[in-house]
This record gives C-alpha cells, sequence and structure tokens, in this order.
C-alpha cells in the first residue's frame, strides 16, 4: 500500500494508553488505489505530499514510511513535492519548530 501525505500531524500529548510513546507522528495518506486512510509515521518526519508505504500493521492500525529511493526496479522514490492543499488548519509548523525528536 503506498501513497501520498495528504496532512500531518505531531501527537505532544496522546492518550494514556500511548502515553509513553509521544511525541509521534501521525498522518492522512492519500492512497494510490484511491481513499484516504489515518495512520501513524515510523522512522524519519514526512511532510505533506512525500511518497510513504505502508511497513507494518498493528491492531489494526497502519503503520507508513518515507517510501524507498528509486532503484532499478522502478521503486517508489520518496520527495519532496508539496500538495497545493495546506490540510486542515493551515500551513504545517516547520519540523525544527514543533519540539518533535525522532526516538533513538
Amino acid at each position: 500500500m503506498t501513497g501520498s501525505v495528504y496532512t500531518e500531524a505531531v501527537v505532544h500529548l496522546a492518550p494514556e494508553a500511548f502515553a509513553a510513546e509521544a511525541p509521534y507522528q501521525t498522518a492522512i495518506v492519500t492512497l494510490d488505489e484511491g481513499g484516504r486512510v489515518t495512520g501513524r509515521i515510523l522512522g524519519g518526519r514526512v511532510s505533506i505530499g512525500d511518497r510513504v508505504e505502508l511497513a507494518e500493521t498493528r491492531d489494526g492500525v497502519p503503520f507508513f514510511r518515507k517510501a524507498a529511493a528509486a532503484g532499478p526496479g522502478g521503486r517508489l522514490r520518496g520527495g519532496s513535492e508539496r500538495s497545493p492543499h495546506p490540510g486542515p488548519g493551515g500551513p504545517a509548523v516547520p519540523a525544527e519548530e514543533d519540539g518533535f525528536q525522532e526516538a533513538s
């Protein structure tokens, strides 16, 4: 399952069940096969318009990661192409200003 990030958010104050995982990134992904799905992001930070691919599913929740760079087999390429729509709530906060830190 592959697609493009329609909008994204970083969750800082999570529900109790997920508090130990905060902050974490979520995204609404426009799927190549049609429709949109909400999921979590693994690995590096994604931005609106980035290409993503399904990494795994946990308890019915899709976890996406940035799509791999194009290779000899014509695999998907991660990108910085931006959507003409900033998404709900207006423009995104630049990554360096939102306090998100990748897990080490």
